[in-house]
């Protein structure tokens, strides 16, 4: 069975400096994969080439079974790939509501969207008590339950989350990972999961890729790579 996302060799040039330099990736059907490494290492980069946020210099994106290297971010959307972007990027002055409205932007029918909703709510059911709160005003743990919410909205098949971990008070980081777990579960959502905090991203996942300076270094089973003497060492805190 072909994986629905495969990165072959993929470059990524920012000017002068090569962010990505071959990275070769694959993400199975109804899997979750995490891609960990230390800032700078080019996870973002990655997602942002996979989501057609940057463009590739050489080498080639396959989803479900087409060739989207270099296709515009909106083509994508239509074609069921959803991106979290790091830092959330809600809309700040929109409202709760509003905010999840702009998710649904392509899909037409009215009660999908009713159905869309009502899932993001019993998800996340804060949501549903702020919904007419300017998003601007939400804690981080808030602001990126409406991040997913709004990706969500589009009826994805591959939601790619980027550190949704960062500057979120530890029990809201617990929720939401189980929350991302539920999706997966539930919904047969694939998961592409951009994470620095090691040990939550290969307790939720199934496969793991190590990416260091735009390469990856390190690629197996979630459970091995936590054994891995290197990977302990580097990202689990030596334990």
């Amino acid at each position: 069975m072909k994986p629905l996302l495969e990165v072959k060799n993929l470059v990524v040039n920012y000017g002068v400096i090569t962010a990505l330099q071959g990275v070769s990736l694959a993400v199975k059907q109804g899997d979750i994969v995490t891609l960990i490494g230390a800032n700078g290492a080019g996870k973002t980069t990655t997602l942002r080439a996979i989501s057609g946020l940057l463009k590739a210099r050489s080498g080639k994106l396959h989803y479900d079974g087409r060739d989207i290297t270099n296709h515009p971010a909106h083509e994508l959307v239509k074609l069921g790939l959803a991106h979290v972007p790091e830092g959330r990027m809600v809309f700040a002055n929109l409202t709760v509501f509003e905010n999840l409205r702009m998710g649904a932007y392509l899909v037409k029918d009215k009660a999908v969207i009713a159905n869309e909703l009502d899932y993001v709510y019993g998800l996340f059911p804060r949501l549903k008590e702020r919904e007419k709160q300017i998003a601007g005003t939400l804690s981080g743990g808030e602001q990126q339950m409406l991040a997913i919410g709004r990706a969500l909205m589009s009826r994805p098949k591959f939601l790619m989350l980027d550190e949704p971990s960062l500057g979120i008070a530890p029990l809201l980081v617990q929720k939401i990972f189980a929350k991302i777990a539920e999706i997966n579960r539930d919904q047969g959502i694939t998961i592409l999961l951009v994470e620095q905090n090691a040990n939550l991203a290969l307790d939720v996942s199934s496969y793991g890729y190590v990416l260091e300076t735009g390469r990856i270094i390190l690629e197996g089973k979630s459970e091995q790579l936590r054994e891995n003497a290197d990977v302990r060492k580097a990202y689990l805190g030596g334990v």
